[in-house]
C-alpha cells in the first residue's frame, strides 16, 4: 500500500524522468559532480560574509604582526588560520570566499552585459538582414580579429585615462565588467543571428506578421524563445572565460586593487612571495580559481549535449 510520502517520491522520479535534461544530469555522474561543485563553490562565496572567519575588506580586523603565517597543519601555523595568511596579515580562507565572490560579482556581471548586447544585436541583425545585418558582422568580424584580453586591456586603458587617479578603486570593478561585457558579446551576435535567420522564416512568425504584431514583439515574444538553447551553453562557459579574464587582468595589476582582493589580486600577490618560501598564498588562490573554471567548463560540455537533439 503506497502512502503520501511514496506517492510524492514516485511523482518526483517520474517528473525527473520526463525532463530530459534532469535525467541527463542525473545520468552523468561528472557533469552531476561539476554542477555540485559549481553550486557549493558559488554558495560558500555568497555567504562569505556570514562563513568566513574575518573580513580581509577590514583593516582593523587584520594585524601586520601575522602576515605570512603558514596553514595551521605546516610548522610554524597558527590555529586562527586554517590556510595560512598574506602579507598583510589576511586570513587566506576569508580571503578566498571574499576574493571568489569579486570575481563571480565582476564575471557574472560582465557575462549579462556581453549578453544583452549580443543577443539583442544579433535578434536585429538576423531578423533586419540587409545593410544592417552587413554593419553588425562587419564590426563582429573586426573584434574577432583581436584576443578577447587585448579588448578588455584596451577599454580598461581608455577608461582610466578618463578618469582621475583618485577615483580608479572606485570605477575598478565597473571598469572590469564593462571591458569583459564588450569583449565577449561577438559569441552571442553570431550564434544569435544564426538562429534568427532561420526562424524568421517559420510559419508562426510569418502568422504573427500577419496578426499585425511589431517587429520588436515578434522578436522578444516569439523568436528569443526558441534560440536560447545555444545561448545557455555559451553562457556557461562564458562565465569561466569571464572569471579568468578577471584574473588575468588582476595578476597584470590592471583589474582590481589590493585593497578588494578578488581571486586574480591573491594569486599576483602571492606570486611575489612564491620564490622566498611562502607558497600558500598562490597555490590556494590558484588552486580554487582551477576547480571553479574546471567545474564551469564540464558543466558548459554537458549543457551542451544535453540541449543537442541529435544527441537524444
Amino acid at each position: 500500500m503506497s502512502t503520501p510520502d511514496t506517492q510524492r517520491r514516485d511523482g518526483w522520479s517520474a517528473r525527473a524522468r520526463d525532463n530530459e535534461v534532469l535525467a541527463s544530469l542525473l545520468a552523468t555522474p561528472m557533469a552531476l559532480v561539476s554542477v555540485c561543485v559549481v553550486l557549493a563553490m558559488a554558495g560558500a562565496a555568497a555567504l562569505a560574509p556570514w562563513i568566513a572567519p574575518s573580513d580581509p575588506f577590514d583593516p582593523g580586523a587584520v594585524s601586520l604582526i601575522d602576515s605570512l603565517t603558514p596553514p595551521r597543519w605546516v610548522e610554524g601555523g597558527d590555529p586562527r588560520f586554517l590556510l595560512g595568511t598574506d602579507n598583510q596579515g589576511r586570513d587566506l580562507w576569508s580571503a578566498i570566499l571574499y576574493g571568489m565572490r569579486v570575481s563571480l560579482i565582476v564575471g557574472l556581471s560582465g557575462v549579462a552585459l556581453a549578453a544583452v548586447v549580443g543577443i539583442g544585436l544579433g535578434l536585429v541583425a538576423g531578423f533586419a538582414g540587409g545593410r544592417i545585418d552587413a554593419v553588425i558582422m562587419r564590426i563582429a568580424d573586426v573584434q574577432l580579429t583581436f584576443p578577447a584580453i587585448l579588448i578588455a586591456l584596451l577599454v580598461d586603458g581608455v577608461v582610466h585615462a578618463m578618469v582621475q587617479d583618485s577615483q580608479r578603486e572606485t570605477t575598478a570593478m565597473a571598469v572590469l565588467i564593462v571591458s569583459i561585457g564588450l569583449s565577449f558579446w561577438v559569441q552571442y551576435a553570431r550564434t544569435v543571428r544564426g538562429s534568427t535567420m532561420v526562424e524568421k522564416n517559420k510559419d508562426y512568425v510569418q502568422a504573427a506578421r500577419l496578426m499585425g504584431l511589431s517587429a520588436p514583439a515578434i522578436l522578444v515574444r516569439h523568436v528569443l524563445p526558441n534560440v536560447t538553447g545555444p545561448i545557455l551553453v555559451i553562457l556557461t562557459i562564458n562565465i569561466a572565460l569571464a572569471v579568468i579574464t578577471e584574473a588575468t587582468l588582476s595578476f597584470l595589476g590592471v583589474g582590481l586593487p589590493a585593497t578588494q582582493p578578488s581571486l586574480g589580486t591573491l594569486i599576483r600577490i602571492g606570486n611575489d612571495f612564491l620564490f622566498s618560501g611562502e607558497w600558500w598564498i598562490v597555490a590556494f588562490p590558484g588552486a580554487t580559481l582551477a576547480v571553479f573554471v574546471l567545474a564551469l567548463n564540464l558543466c558548459g560540455d554537458w549543457l551542451r549535449d544535453a540541449l543537442n537533439p541529435k544527441l537524444r
